[in-house]
């Protein structure tokens, strides 16, 4: 972030608050919005952010502080892979296949005082061997534990010799709400420990990239290395990690200002399972989805969008519970459902065998079915 953008950036935060309090206090001494009967309404003069200037310089150091206590936790991620390559014979002209060496770096976090880091998927991808540096230059090779292609999340293990690693505390990403202040930090274009700031621009983002995506969207500068790093909230908390960005083209590289970060609820899970048994077991319930037409949704809900079950699993827990294909789901554990996304995310939430309360409508009749949760190997 430039000089100018952080100024820019500091006046409206100062700004905001400002209003905010000048609310506060008029609330506070019983001024009205409405001037009394024969009264003229007293304008206020603009809030100035020139009449309170150490506003910005607190504003800085909160997030200074909160990047301070995360620091120690970010770690750079190098890799060495072996990819083939084609090329031509100068003598003959046959067609070869030739290895070579590629050099990669991303970014991670330390989740456990153990050494345990969590990165995205796609930094070690094919990686023959990993190299982590602490934030103070230390470096330690790294062994995979485990990976989870479909969130793009990957578990590493390094070892101290007898201290403890700082791991950085999460935070419970699902209170998280827009417009929250939200930093990124990793590295960068090889520019380790970087720090650039932003909100939350949304929650549920999926953009198509994986299989399974519940996307933090968030406008704090994302770029080519900051892949597996945190994404922190004002506190020094984790809630996020830096997965991907939209660019320009497929020939940029640059930031837009819209990035996405798994979020950290669910990537503590999919940890916690990694470290603990190698892999991560995604409970289903045995269904395919389909979403609701506008007009059916009209007919059956009175809203405009649902969901409903286009295919059954033959011995899944689903079929175990008499779900059927044609049946509307209208809650999730007593919550409200209106897309495809919103029950995999319900879901998933879930252990594996534990119930899901699914409220139905078939044939215009509601009624509440219990379906345990399931690994899907046992049915798909």
């Amino acid at each position: 972030m430039t000089n100018s953008q952080l100024i820019k950036l500091s006046a409206r935060l100062a700004a905001l608050l400002l209003i905010l309090t000048a609310c506060s206090e008029q609330t506070e001494t019983g001024t009205s919005h409405s001037p009394s009967p024969g009264r003229e309404e007293i304008i206020q003069p603009p809030i100035s952010i020139l009449d309170h200037p150490g506003l910005a310089r607190r504003i800085g150091t909160e997030i200074a502080d909160a990047v301070e206590k995360a620091l120690p936790s970010v770690v750079v991620v190098r890799t060495e892979s072996i990819r083939s390559q084609p090329a031509r014979d100068s003598l003959w002209g046959y067609l070869l296949s030739v290895p070579r060496r590629e050099l990669g770096q991303g970014s991670g976090v330390i989740i456990t005082p153990e050494g345990y880091i969590l990165t995205c998927n796609h930094v070690v991808l094919d990686a023959r061997e990993i190299e982590v540096i602490l934030h103070d230059g230390t470096a330690y090779p790294a062994e995979l534990i485990g990976r989870d292609i479909k969130s793009d999340l990957a578990v590493l293990k390094i070892e101290g010799t007898g201290e403890e690693f700082i791991p950085l505390p999460p935070a419970d990403s699902d209170r998280v709400r827009v417009g929250e202040f939200a930093v990124a930090i990793g590295s960068p274009f090889a520019l380790s420990g970087s720090v650039t700031i932003g909100i939350i621009s949304q929650k549920g983002r999926s953009v198509g990239l994986l299989p399974y995506e519940d996307f933090i969207q968030t406008d704090a500068s994302i770029n080519p290395g900051n892949s597996g790093g945190p994404l922190i909230d004002v506190d020094g908390r984790l809630i996020g990690i830096n997965d991907a960005i939209t660019t320009a083209g497929p020939l940029s590289r640059g930031n837009l200002g819209i990035g996405f970060a798994v979020p950290s609820n669910l990537a503590m899970d999919i940890a916690h399972a990694i470290i603990k048994e190698g892999a991560y077991r995604r409970p289903r319930i045995g269904i395919m989805l389909g979403q609701l037409s506008p007009a059916r949704a009209r007919k059956f809900l009175d809203r405009n969008s649902g969901v409903f079950i286009d295919f059954v699993f033959i011995n899944s827990p689903a079929e175990k519970a008499r779900l059927m294909p044609g049946d509307i789901i209208i809650k999730v554990d007593d919550n409200p459902v209106n897309t495809i996304r919103e029950v995999q995310r319900a879901v998933i939430k879930h252990q594996l065998n534990e119930p899901v309360i699914l409220t139905i409508n078939r044939e215009g009749e509601e009624k509440a079915v219990t379906v345990y949760t399931g690994q899907g190997s046992e049915y798909e």
